[in-house]
């Protein structure tokens, strides 16, 4: 491993208990894993926001080391949609070109584990994976991504992510001016009906819940939205397609697309056995950042979909830049 010094600095007011290192070391990913223990930052999670992090720590000539186990939330998903110059692509052929690219760099390394412990050192942090191997960096970038909460009607999961739909401006495209419905969860499926109903006729599925307010009522019948208040008891069609919704009362619905907002979880605790803050969002908590994604542990900083209440994988990779550059700047002020 070669370093070349420059003068050393002080350790800023930002970050009085870490170090602050201002040597650029290079790094040889050609080395085997072992021989390398310490990394200026370690990012738990590699997909849009992990990724996109780690490209801007690499051309700062910073070493960084992706932990990812290949699990992203948009896994169930044939094409990714709204992603600039990526529009239609297969969200894993994205990740794969991206992690391909990223090899290119030698500062950057990966570890297809699942990281399962992390904490502060007094020189930074350390990270624990499954196999008991710990590897410690300055800072630390917490993209591990959400997991949807499915209902577990019949014939519900396995259409996921392709005729069962959380975002309209992800799919709702290609189902435009079809049978749409919108199967109601939460509070939040009633803004869900409004806006999928600008893409076609649209039917909110109250699943045996009560009935919405009055005011609730108006702007769903000002958008023509119709109403059933049955129970739906499986989702019926051919392969991964939709024909029509199975009705308690022996009724058949029909519906080309069926849109759902469902609970979210974190696919890690890390964040709180850091001691990382959280706040609450429509669909369930996200770690509270500042504008430069840092949450209020100094020195971990986090991104994606863990990170804000609105999420796709556009805002996760921009989120990824901001946070990629901001563990830089870190390093320097």
């Amino acid at each position: 491993m070669m370093h070349r010094s420059l003068p050393e600095i002080p350790p800023t007011k930002n970050y009085p208990c870490l170090p602050t290192p201002y040597s650029l070391v290079v790094f040889r990913n050609d080395l085997p894993l072992a021989a390398i223990m310490d990394f200026d930052v370690i990012i738990i999670g590699g997909s849009f926001a992990g990724l996109s992090a780690a490209l801007y720590i690499a051309r700062a000539r910073r070493s960084v080391c992706i932990v990812d186990k290949g699990s992203p939330r948009n896994r169930f998903a044939d094409h990714s949609h709204g992603l600039l110059g990526m529009d239609g692509v297969d969200p894993q052929t994205i990740l794969t070109r991206a992690r391909k690219q990223l090899t290119s760099y030698p500062s950057v390394h990966f570890i297809d584990k699942r990281a399962v412990e992390a904490k502060a050192i007094p020189d930074g942090f350390s990270v624990k994976l499954s196999t008991e191997r710990t590897f410690k960096s300055s800072r630390l970038i917490l993209a591990y991504g959400l997991s949807d909460q499915l209902p577990t009607i019949p014939g519900l999961q396995e259409r996921w992510g392709k005729t069962v739909l959380h975002c309209p401006y992800c799919h709702g495209y290609e189902f435009s001016d079809r049978h749409l419905g919108v199967l109601y969860l939460s509070s939040i499926s009633i803004l869900q009906a409004i806006v999928v109903s600008d893409w076609g006729p649209t039917t909110l599925y109250l699943n045996g819940e009560s009935q919405p307010e009055e005011e609730s009522l108006a702007q769903l019948h000002e958008r023509g939205i119709e109403i059933e208040p049955a129970p739906v008891t499986a989702l019926q069609g051919e392969g991964e397609s939709l024909a029509y919704l199975e009705l308690e009362d022996g009724r058949h619905s029909p519906v080309d697309a069926l849109y759902i907002a469902p609970a979210t979880r974190q696919n890690s605790d890390l964040a709180q056995q850091l001691g990382c803050e959280f706040e609450e969002g429509p669909f369930g908590e996200f770690i509270k950042t500042n504008e430069e994604r840092m949450t209020t542990v100094p020195g971990v900083f986090a991104a994606g979909d863990i990170a804000r209440p609105k999420q796709n994988a556009t805002w996760a990779t921009a989120d990824g830049v901001t946070v990629g550059v901001a563990a830089h700047h870190s390093f320097l002020f």
